[in-house]
C-alpha cells in the first residue's frame, strides 16, 4: 500500500471522511490477511509510534488527530517521519475512531512495515535465551510474553506453526513496545525441528507431565531455548521429544495449569539469565 519512493520526502493530507479510499485501506489492516498481503500493520500511540522510530522500524505513515493535546511533540514527529518518507495524514476523531475501532482513540496511529528475524546460529554464550511458542492463540498472551521477554533479557522469539499475529492491535497493545525491541522469528514445525539440531545449548520445556520440578535445573551452565505449548494442548509429543529438559511448574490448590505468559514469566526471571544484579 505504499507509495513512497526511496530518498522522497512523504506528502501532508488532510483527510475528513471515513469513506476516503486510503482510509478504507488503513481499516483493512484490521485483518491479517490484508496485514500479510501488504506486509504491513498499525500501531497506536505516540509513544509506540515513536519508540518504532527510535528503534529503526520503517514507518510509511503517520495518522493524527489534528485537535491533540500534544501537537508540539506530534509536529515534531511528523517532520522527522516525512523526511524519512512517511506521509502524514491530518484527521479528525470520527476517522481516528474508524481506525482503531474506539469510541476513545489515541490521537497518533502508524502504519509500518513488519520485521521478521532470521533465526539464530551458532549461539555459545553460556547467558543466552531464546523462547519457542508453540501456536499460541491469544494476541494478549503473545504480546504480554514479548513484553516479558524484553525485560528478562531473552534475546527473541520463535513463532512455531499457526501462531496468531504478534502485529495485530491486540498483540502490539499488550506489548507495550518491546515489540520493537525483541526479534521475531516464525517457523513451521518442521523447519523449526530441523533447525532445532543446529542448537549447541539446552532446550527446555514445560510439560504438565514434566519430571523435573523447574527450580531444581540448571540454566547457567549453557544457552536456553525455552519451549512453551500453546494455552489449551500444551507441547504436542514431536516438540516435547525435542527438549533435553521437561520442566514442571507445581502449583497449590484446585488449578492444574498456569496462564501461558505467566508461565513463561516464571521460568524466565527464574532463570535469571540476563536480570540486573540486586543493588545493595
Amino acid at each position: 500500500m505504499s507509495e513512497n519512493i526511496e530518498n522522497r520526502p512523504g506528502r501532508i493530507f488532510e483527510i475528513t471522511a471515513v469513506s476516503n479510499p486510503r482510509i478504507k485501506s488503513i481499516k483493512a489492516l484490521a485483518q491479517k490477511k490484508n496485514r500479510d498481503q501488504g506486509g504491513v500493520f498499525l500501531v497506536e500511540g505516540m509513544k509506540l509510534v515513536r519508540d518504532a522510530f527510535e528503534n529503526g522500524w520503517e514507518i510509511e505513515t503517520l495518522i493524527y488527530a489534528a485537535t491533540t493535546n500534544d501537537s508540539a511533540q506530534v509536529t515534531e514527529l511528523a517532520a522527522k517521519l516525512r523526511v524519512a518518507g512517511a506521509d502524514i495524514l491530518e484527521v479528525n476523531e470520527k476517522v481516528l475512531s474508524s481506525i482503531t475501532r474506539r469510541d476513545n482513540p489515541q490521537m497518533v496511529v502508524g502504519v509500518m512495515r513488519q520485521n521478521w528475524q532470521r533465526a539464530p546460529e551458532k549461539i555459545k554464550n553460556p547467558s543466552s535465551v531464546w523462547i519457542a511458542l508453540d501456536r499460541v492463540r491469544d494476541p494478549g498472551n503473545l504480546g504480554t510474553i514479548i513484553r516479558t521477554a524484553d525485560s528478562a533479557g531473552a534475546e527473541g522469539i520463535i513463532l512455531i506453526g499457526e501462531t496468531t499475529d504478534p502485529f495485530s492491535l491486540e498483540a502490539t497493545r499488550a506489548s507495550m513496545g518491546s515489540i520493537f525491541n525483541v526479534p521475531l522469528v516464525r517457523m513451521g514445525v518442521p523447519e523449526f525441528l530441523k533447525w532445532r539440531i543446529s542448537w549447541e545449548g539446552m532446550v527446555v520445556g514445560t510439560h504438565l507431565e514434566g519430571a523435573t520440578d523447574f527450580r531444581t535445573i540448571d540454566y547457567q551452565s549453557e544457552s536456553v531455548l525455552l519451549l512453551m505449548g500453546n494455552e489449551q494442548q500444551g507441547l504436542p509429543d514431536d516438540l516435547a521429544a525435542t527438549c533435553d529438559k521437561l520442566a514442571l511448574i507445581p502449583m497449590h490448590g484446585a488449578a492444574d495449569s498456569l496462564n501461558l505468559a505467566i508461565a513463561t514469566g516464571v521460568m524466565l526471571f527464574h532463570m535469571g539469565k540476563k536480570l540486573p544484579p540486586i543493588e545493595s
